[in-house]
């Protein structure tokens, strides 16, 4: 129990203090719609009026906080900021993007809410309209207006109309109908499936959320739910004068005719703030992705993975960051995150890119990839770098103990860890606390072992030499494997060196059993913390978070940090 707490205890809370602000919200709007000052509208409307209310308060809430999970170099700031009195704080910032999407469920819940019962709202306005039967207090009030009086209640003004001419005729109708097709828009391409496959697709559809806020901010200037003012009210009591509304206006009347208002545009002053922000965040962006950056090698691996070198000045990092590429001659618009495999001890910076889309592709042959004669430096294209930004694998060595899990091409993150352990160690740096790494590496093909363990038979030779054999534990296990692939494996096997790998240490094949190894560890550490990082699915990584969980005891203590993008 102690272990949930630490590892979603604050998530939890964060969370629920956020679905407790959107309930109180809406039965505060609803409440407030069921006032003597909306007496009136109510006679309208009914109870839509409420309904209609109560979700466009908790859209002005959640529309204030969905631009801020994604203001990459604020988090970094607050990351770096917060991680030296709490890591616990820090690593809920690495969990921006679930709570982005988050925020976006619900939204389209309450946009859901708001359209349908503002369409009954509507067609109330209509019958009211219609019902041409002065005995028929809906029919007094919709015609108050109708002379010099600009004080009117229902919105629309005629008989003779219908509601979808109305709607796409007044402001707050049509930007109603942009804010719809732009939000199902930026919600159906930012399905799993799309994102993955046609990320271009995800990436133009999500810019749309500027029409989305330009039509949120100018939505509440139609002013179409009217309530009767203050002024009126002191002189026409709703609750005395609804009875004898045949009377008001006449000279022996105590109710004179009740005037009404619109509310004044509220949305504005809920995201002007994140709005200044994000726009700080993008000419922060812009400025970053105008400082010139040097490709100082580039490097084609098997299985489709190319190794981008480049130096930029003034650039530094941590490890496990990652930052934002961009390259004009494939597309002005499009940018892509992608994890940092060097040292922040190396004078350049790198990433490992796997060729798996059209914006990938277009790269490696931009780069010579399709070419057998290397490209010359002039040749090459030119890229724009964003960042870098922070990650869960920052805090690899605050834990004495750590566990490194990576899938395929989720290894990168750990590469640079690797690399940095090594630097730091033969440079004799006394401040490393971490005492002890175990490395787990699944790989669905043999290919893409190849880039990767040049480096690690780099550090088993070196820590050979060194004496600290004991220091890095790893296991590569091949998911995996052809026929043909077998036969030589098993024609091999009693060779010194792995016949995929080349390092002492013999690939596994099949999955890790985690109950094994989070038990072993868990014998061989006791009374520490361990930190366990995963660069890979989300399978895996409820898979992890589960053992994190179940072997965590009095004793010892399984932290889970995952990347996210």
């Amino acid at each position: 129990m102690g272990n949930f707490a630490a590892n979603e205890g604050l998530s939890i809370f964060v969370i629920l203090v956020w679905l407790g602000i959107n309930a109180f919200l809406f039965v505060f709007f609803y409440m407030k719609y069921l006032g003597d000052s909306w007496f009136y509208t109510r006679e309208l409307l009914g109870h839509a009026l409420s309904w209609a209310r109560a979700p466009a308060g908790c859209l002005n809430f959640n529309c204030m906080l969905i631009l801020l999970p994604v203001c990459r170099n604020l988090l970094s700031f607050l990351r770096g900021s917060i991680q030296y009195c709490s890591r616990t704080a820090a690593r809920q910032l690495d969990r921006n993007i679930t709570f982005h999407k988050l925020v976006a469920y619900m939204i389209a819940f309450h946009t859901a809410v708001h359209i349908i019962a503002h369409l009954f709202n509507f067609e109330y306005f209509m019958d009211a309209q219609l019902n041409r039967n002065s005995s028929l207090l809906p029919f007094v009030l919709s015609e108050i207006g109708n002379g010099d009086n600009a004080s009117f209640l229902n919105p629309i003004r005629s008989n003779e109309t219908n509601p979808t001419i109305v709607m796409f005729t007044t402001i707050a109708g049509l930007t109603g109908v942009a804010i719809t097709l732009a939000l199902i828009l930026i919600i159906t391409s930012s399905m799993e499936v799309i994102r993955r496959s046609y990320f271009e697709v995800f990436w133009y559809t999500h810019h749309l959320f500027i029409i989305f806020f330009i039509g949120l901010v100018l939505h509440g200037f139609g002013r179409i739910v009217r309530g009767q003012t203050e002024k009126s009210m002191n002189v026409s009591n709703p609750l005395v004068c609804a009875d004898h509304f045949e009377d008001w206006g006449k000279n022996d009347s105590f109710c004179p005719v009740p005037k009404f208002a619109g509310n004044p545009p509220m949305t504005w002053k809920y995201v002007v703030g994140p709005m200044i922000l994000y726009v700080c965040e993008r000419i922060v962006r812009l400025y970053r992705s105008h400082q010139k950056v040097v490709i100082t090698k580039v490097v084609m691996h098997p299985s489709k993975t190319l190794e981008l070198q480049m130096k930029k000045k003034g650039f530094h990092m941590e490890v496990g960051q990652y930052v934002f590429i961009q390259c004009p001659s494939v597309s002005r618009l499009e940018w892509h995150p992608f994890t940092l495999t060097s040292a922040p001890e190396e004078d350049y910076f790198s990433a490992h890119i796997r060729i798996v889309g059209d914006w990938t592709q277009a790269l490696y042959e931009a780069c010579g990839g399709d070419k057998t004669e290397p490209q010359e430096a002039w040749q090459l294209p030119k890229l724009a770098i964003d960042g870098p930004f922070g990650t869960a694998s920052e805090d690899v060595f605050r834990y004495e103990v750590v566990m490194l899990v990576g899938a395929g091409i989720g290894v990168t993150p750990f590469a640079s860890i690797l690399k940095s352990v090594w630097y730091k160690h033969i440079q004799n740096n006394q401040e490393v606390f971490t005492k002890k790494i175990y490395f787990y590496w699944l790989c669905p093909e043999t290919q893409a072992f190849e880039w990767f363990a040049d480096l690690l038979q780099s550090l088993e030779g070196q820590m050979t030499e060194k004496g600290m054999t004991d220091f890095l534990s790893y296991n590569i296990y091949l998911t995996r494997w052809k026929e043909t692939e077998a036969a030589h494996i098993r024609v091999h096997h009693e060779a010194e060196n792995d016949p995929i790998t080349g390092l002492k240490q013999k690939t596994l094949y099949g999955k890790p059993n985690w109950d094994n190894e989070f038990t072993n560890i868990a014998t061989k550490h006791p009374g520490t913390k361990v930190g366990v990082f995963l660069c890979g699915p989300p399978q895996l990584g409820k898979s992890l978070e589960k053992q994190c969980l179940s072997h965590s005891e009095a004793n010892v203590k399984f932290i889970f940090n995952k990347e996210n993008f």
